[in-house]
């Protein structure tokens, strides 16, 4: 009997691999006292959709992933997968894989037996275990490289065998941890997309866990922010990078400027403020419901414009210095608002504003959100 094909299995056990974490915790005993690393987390990410836990050192995202692996016990809530509690089942028995930031290949073993090794575990028979490898070699384009040792390999061809092999025991979840952090910035770009591309392929329910937004926002269907064990929003790559829940998760995300205001009308949803010189009407934070209290405009840095200001006029701003990236230029300007950043695109080099240039600074009010201090 022919051994079925890794895609085709995918394609049937479609449907398969909700993962919820329901008041999920996870308390240390430190030097200090009791410290909660995850606290009352909850989650319900949909079959095949591809999530990435995002935050600093010490937010609590790796924690949260090693428990969802079952290598860390947690204090308290639950773990479900596709209705069922796993909190109780050790890691070898949750149908899932984990590729690791340091690849975790056997140096001894080949690339095709380190692909093969958890299908071995498994029992499984010597041609369903030839049909699993040849659709993941060819899958992650490392036909030609099945009798090298992983010392032989680039970073890049270590990384897809980490992945081929998490893919051939055909997991319900695909978990990730920070994978790509040993890679140039070049190959990790790359090796995002190949991810990515795998995952969607094969319709795997993913948990990937990062500290770099860029990864985030171009991989994720939805990102989880976190932040001192909290999940501060969980939402699409655009909606958190326009609508950010609090002030940390704008900063954290991207890059933005913070201009001080107080509301002179709030209704329905939006708040008409005067920052910069200017009365513009922009969209506002739910929590902010008065007119009373002081807030902060964002104002990313590519929705914002500079003017100079000729004849010996005068600006709300003046040009502090300006740094070249090649697709833009960074301006700081400090203005009557504060020290804020403005990148303009597709400037030559030779027309940047100098320092000292008086400006004037404008933005789109429609890309501009309104949020509580926190």
């Amino acid at each position: 009997m022919a051994a079925p094909d890794l895609a085709v299995s995918a394609t049937r056990e479609a449907g398969t691999g909700r993962l919820q974490l329901e008041s999920l915790t996870k308390r240390f005993n430190g030097r200090t006292g009791v410290v909660t690393a995850v606290d009352r987390v909850d989650l319900d990410v949909q079959p095949g959709e591809f999530i990435t836990l995002l935050g600093p050192s010490g937010c609590g995202k790796t924690t949260t992933l090693r428990m969802v692996a079952g290598f860390e016990d947690a204090s308290g809530g639950r773990i479900l997968l596709d209705g069922k509690d796993i909190d109780n089942l050790p890691p070898q028995r949750r149908p899932m894989a984990m590729v690791f930031q340091s690849y975790a290949l056997f140096p001894h073993l080949t690339v095709a037996q380190n692909i093969a090794y958890g299908l071995r575990l498994q029992r499984k028979r010597k041609d369903e275990i030839a049909a699993a490898m040849r659709m993941a070699v060819t899958s992650m384009n490392l036909v030609g490289l099945e009798d090298r040792s992983p010392h032989e390999l680039s970073g890049g061809q270590q990384q897809r065998v980490a992945l081929a092999r998490a893919l051939v025991v055909q997991p319900k979840v695909l978990l990730f941890d920070e994978p790509l952090s040993n890679l140039d910035a070049k190959l990790r770009n790359a090796m995002r997309a190949e991810i990515r591309r795998i995952q969607k392929m094969f319709g795997i329910t993913s948990i990937y866990v990062t500290h770099d937004q860029d990864e985030a926002m171009s991989m994720s269907d939805r990102i989880v922010v976190m932040n001192k064990g909290k999940v501060e929003q969980v939402a699409n790559p655009g909606e958190i990078y326009a609508r950010p829940a609090s002030v940390f998760v704008a900063d954290f995300i991207g890059r933005a400027n913070f201009l001080e205001a107080v509301p002179e009308r709030v209704s329905d949803g939006t708040a008409t403020i005067t920052v910069l010189g200017r009365q513009v009407t922009v969209a506002a934070h739910p929590k902010i419901a008065t007119s009373t209290q002081a807030v902060y405009l964002m104002v990313r840095p590519e929705t914002a414009h500079l003017e100079p200001v000729t004849d010996g006029g005068t600006g709300i701003g003046v040009v502090l210095r300006s740094t070249f990236h090649g697709p833009s230029i960074d301006y700081e300007v400090e203005t009557t608002g504060g020290t804020i950043t403005v990148t303009e695109p597709g400037v030559d080099p030779r027309e940047a504003l100098d320092e000292g240039v008086v400006v004037n600074v404008t933005f789109d009010p429609v890309r501009a959100y309104l949020l509580n201090r926190d």
